[in-house]
Parts: structure tokens; sequence; C-alpha cells
């Protein structure tokens, strides 16, 4: 069976009272492996991230290291609220790379009203400064990424129609069809059969597209599963494992701001590891790995 071995049972980033943006929480960060570093983009938020204390706003950070597990941060964000759609900041990001620029996938969240969250798309050469393009979906929607290539000449994005996952193309990343649904939430699971939704964006193996990513269960804990998909028709689910490959278990997933949460927005490969960065309880940031040659699905 596929399972994550944690890197460490303590989070390899946490939140830092000394800069109010990040006071509260730093967790779901986008991961990608890039010019020999692992650069993160996480969400973070200054009060709460469960609105139990008050209006939090949401801003993304930036941090980077040389071995994956130890960081070093800027002080200051890289994107904050200052759009109508974000009036309470940008959350979730999910980052690819096509054609040498950085595509991150991301849900601006305004607050102004119920269902007040779009997907939304900013792209970047540097990772540090982001270029704005606004809602590619108008309807209430996350949970979104693009792939790291297009497929049969077009551009494919991941999203969340709950309770199931979906997949839609376009041309021109402004205009998305043939929204189609991938995989559903499975009433007979234990741990997924509340609703399900991507974690970080799809990787390219041989056998397919793999995919990691989140169940949440009836008692809303939320646990990381992983699925292979067709290369050419990511529609086609071919291996999807019955059980989790990580569940909320050290103190800090269990108890936070959100309890019993395991949540990824982003992996990478290094050497022969793919590393998954989560965010536990919506509070601190882990990391968890697995060697390649051991994604092996059961038959």
């Amino acid at each position: 069976m596929i399972t994550l071995k944690r890197v460490s049972e303590q989070p390899v980033l946490a939140p830092r009272t000394e800069n109010f943006w990040e006071k509260a929480a730093v967790f779901n960060c986008a991961a990608i492996y890039d010019g020999g570093l692992v650069h993160m983009v996480y969400r973070a938020t200054d009060i709460t991230s469960n609105g139990s204390q008050g209006r939090y706003i949401n801003s993304f950070g930036y941090a980077v290291s040389e071995d994956g597990v130890h960081f070093t941060r800027r002080d200051e964000p890289v994107m904050v609220n200052n759009i109508p759609q974000e009036a309470r900041g940008p959350e979730d990001p999910r980052i690819v790379k096509i054609d040498d620029v950085f595509h991150m996938m991301y849900t601006g969240y305004g607050g102004r009203f119920p269902g007040d969250y779009r997907i939304s798309l900013a792209t970047s050469t540097d990772l540090l400064h982001w270029e704005r393009h606004g809602v590619m979906l108008d309807e209430a929607n996350k949970d979104a990424s693009l792939f790291p290539e297009k497929i049969g000449g077009g551009y494919v994005m991941f999203h969340r129609r709950p309770p199931n996952i979906w997949l839609a193309y376009s041309d021109d990343l402004k205009t998305w069809t043939d929204h189609q649904c991938v995989m559903e939430s499975l009433p007979d699971s234990w741990w997924e059969n509340e609703k399900i939704g991507i974690g970080g964006p799809p990787m390219k193996t041989d056998e397919g597209w793999l995919l990691i990513y989140h169940g949440v269960s009836k008692e809303k804990q939320y646990s990381l599963g992983i699925a292979l998909l067709d290369l050419e028709d990511p529609t086609k689910v071919l291996k999807r494992q019955a059980e989790p490959i990580l569940v909320p278990e050290l103190d800090w997933e269990v108890n936070g701001f959100v309890p019993n949460v395991v949540f990824s927005c982003g992996q990478v490969v290094m050497g022969d590891e793919l590393l998954v960065y989560y965010g536990g309880a919506d509070t601190a940031i882990g990391v968890a790995k697995i060697k390649i040659k051991d994604i092996i699905f059961e038959v």
C-alpha cells in the first residue's frame, strides 16, 4: 500500500508572531522544484484561519529551501488582498511551470456574501512578483490547478464542483469548456465519503498522471489519497487506492484552528523521492515523503 512517511514530527513552517500578516497560521502551500531549489508559496493569516476570532485576512508568503525541509522565508508577503474579489485575500495556491512561466491558480476570497470565492490565476517569472489575470470561473469554486503541460494542444484545469473533482479545457486560459466530472466521492469510504478535491498539481509519469487528492469524511476529517489518470485522456481514472496515504495523527494536525486536517496544495520530486507538503489543522506546514519506486498501486 502506498503510504507517506513524515520527514519530521514538527512542522517545517510555523506562524511567526513578529509578522502580523502570518501571525496566526501558515498552511496550504504551493511547492515547485526549480533551479535546484524548492520554492514554496504559502497561505498565511493574521488572527485565525477559521473565523472564530474575527474576519481574518489571507496573504501569500514565500519560502525557499535547498533540501526541501529547512526553509528561509521572506518577511513581506508576495501577494495581499488588494482587489475586491480578494478582499479577504488569496487562498490555497497551486503552481505549475509552462513555457518558462509560473502559472498559479488560487482561490480569490471576497467574503462579501456566501459563496464569494472564485478560482483565479496569476503568473510570474520569478515566483516573487505576480501578475493577476482575474477570475477563471465565475462560480463558487475552488481546489483548482493547471496541468503542467498542454494536452491535445489546449490547457487543462482541475477544479471542484462539490462533492467531486472536475476537469475543464481552454485554448486561451480565459474561457473554460467541456467540464467533466473525473472522480467522485465514495459513500462507502470511511475517509472520503463527504467530498474530495485535488491536492497539488498532477505529476506526469510513464504510467499516467499521478494525482494526490484530499478526501473529507462525514466527521470532517481531511486525509490525503492517491490516484492515476490516463495521460492522453485524464478524465479516465486508471487506478485509485482505497486507503489514504496520510491521515491527521500528530498533535498539530489534530488540534489547531480547523481540527483533524492534512491538506496539500503541492509536492516536488527531489532525487528518488517525492516530498509532499501539507497544512496541518489549518495552522502549520509539514512535509511527508515516499520513494518514487514505492509508488505502486495494488491490483
